[in-house]
């Protein structure tokens, strides 16, 4: 009964190698569990960090070490996929052939019907301007035409008169040269002679004398042809060798 009592207390006081690995078996795993549930909330923030459990006793040799389960990868991010944008498709076209420029004509611009009038207004008036230009200009030449006339007219008519007078004249046999003598004649339209007034003298008294007694002596002086050459007052200049 000793020996019994003995073994009994023997088989009592021995520990069961087995039951200290199951209580580190299950320490491990709850510590294992533990700490994917605290890194499984935060595995966007920083990335799991494999964790080692080392479990050891002085009293019992270490069993087996246990490979711990490892963590689950985080889920990746998938990135939204950008939109495509679809590139228009280039259709590529024969050349075009060109056809030959065919320069316009160009067309004549529309006149407003107010500058036609005015254009047809300065052309009517440009024309009367050239008629009455030329109307002027026949009107001088036959002024001068006639004022040409009428001094050819005149002059005939004053010879007419010089030639009677110069007929009438009495030259003195002492006279030398040929000097002029000039006499203002006033007359009535009839040619009848109302006085003879020496205006110049040719320097020979015979002669001046000579000259105004023929004037005295021709009248009446002949007449013009024409009325308007009549002149009540003429200045006649005479000379001994005309």
């Amino acid at each position: 009964m000793t020996a019994a009592a003995g073994t009994s207390t023997m088989f009592d006081e021995r520990i069961d190698p087995g039951r200290i690995s199951s209580f580190l078996l299950a320490a491990a795993v709850h510590l294992l569990l533990f700490a994917i549930l605290v890194f499984g909330v935060r595995w966007q923030n920083r990335p799991p960090v494999a964790v080692e459990v080392e479990l050891w006793s002085e009293l019992v040799a270490a069993p087996a070490p246990v490979e711990p389960k490892p963590a689950p990868a985080p889920e990746p991010v998938v990135a939204k996929p950008e939109p495509v944008i679809a590139k228009p498709e280039i259709a590529i076209k024969e050349p075009v052939k060109l056809k030959p420029v065919v320069k316009p004509t160009p067309s004549k611009p529309k006149v407003d019907d107010t500058q036609k009038r005015m254009r047809e207004e300065l052309a009517r008036e440009q024309a009367s301007f050239a008629v009455d230009r030329e109307r002027q200009q026949i009107r001088d030449q036959m002024a001068r035409d006639a004022t040409v006339s009428l001094q050819r007219d005149y002059e005939a008519y004053a010879g007419r008169i010089k030639a009677k007078i110069r007929g009438n004249i009495v030259l003195p046999p002492d006279i030398k040269a040929n000097p002029e003598a000039i006499f203002d004649v006033v007359q009535l339209p009839t040619g009848e002679v109302l006085s003879v007034k020496l205006r110049k003298s040719s320097g020979h008294a015979g002669y001046d004398e000579a000259v105004e007694r023929a004037v005295l002596k021709s009248s009446p002086l002949p007449r013009p042809d024409r009325p308007e050459l009549f002149q009540r007052a003429l200045e006649l200049k005479f000379r001994p060798l005309d």
